[in-house]
């Protein structure tokens, strides 16, 4: 079976390299799977955990936001922010998630807190998934 090369990017440098057999990811329109060959596209990613599949195994990375780029023999992904689990501190993870479900449910707070709070909701879940935690 053909594979596909994988590079997600971040500012801060590479996350990931390699090449796997199916990679999956989760745009704003919903789930992609991407196979080798697959047409050429541009598509905004959404928080959420980019599936690494070669052979029987499986890898994780949390994105939170970006782009991904397909083209038949390669995937980059461009993220805001990316972290293998095993770069993940689950602890300060939960601590994110409590602050911001204690931003969600304080009564004084305008649009704009608001949507960074639920925002870091879902980068705080997101982390915890991937590490398992």
């Amino acid at each position: 079976m053909s594979t596909i090369r994988v590079n997600v990017v971040t500012p801060d440098g590479k996350v990931y390299d390699g090449d796997v057999d199916m990679v999956v990811v989760r745009t704003i329109e919903g789930e992609l799977g991407i196979l080798p060959k697959h047409i050429p596209l541009v598509a905004p990613l959404t928080v959420g955990a980019v599936r690494l599949k070669k052979g029987n195994s499986e890898e994780q990375v949390a994105v939170s936001g970006g782009f991904v780029e397909v083209r038949p023999d390669q995937v980059t992904i461009l993220a805001e922010a990316a972290e293998l689990p095993s770069a993940i501190d689950a602890d300060r993870a939960r601590a994110a998630k409590e602050r911001a479900e204690s931003r969600l449910n304080s009564t004084k707070q305008d649009a704009v807190d608001f949507k960074r709070a639920e925002l870091a909701l879902k980068r705080a879940i997101n982390r915890l998934d991937v590490t398992g935690k």
